[in-house]
Formats: C-alpha cells, structure tokens, sequence
C-alpha cells in the first residue's frame, strides 16, 4: 500500500528542479522553530552585501579561492 508521504514524493518529483528546489527550502524553513536564526542569517547576508558594495572586501572567483584551500590544507 502506498503511504501519503510516497504520493506526496512521486507528485513532487514530477516537478521542474527549480520548483522542487523551492519546495525543499520552503520545507526546511519549515523545521526551524527558531524565527531569530533566520532573522541573524538574513542581517549576515546584508552586512556581507554591504561590504562587497562598499569594496571593504572582494569577491574571488570560486575556483581560485579552492585552490588557495587546498594549498593550505593538502
């Protein structure tokens, strides 16, 4: 017998990724029970914004920053 929650599944996964990709976020917001978390995540991310527009700090490409990780670490 199917459960509600494989229903549930099969119906999500027949949606498009970015949808599913909402739906996960929205779905793990969901857990956390702890709105001043989200409140200090949200501020982090404006402080951070702040500082790459102000140019107090600068962004490296991804690939760069990797391999300055694995040369310290490896």
């Amino acid at each position: 017998m199917i459960t509600q929650v494989e229903m549930r599944e099969a119906e999500v996964l027949r949606l498009p990724a970015a949808e599913r990709a909402l739906l996960v976020q929205a779905l793990v917001a969901s857990l956390d029970e702890d709105a001043s978390v989200e409140e200090a995540w949200a501020a982090e991310v404006d402080r951070r914004i702040a500082q790459i527009e102000s140019g107090e700090v600068q962004l490296i490409p991804g690939s760069e920053a990797l391999a300055k990780l694995k040369a310290k670490f490896a």
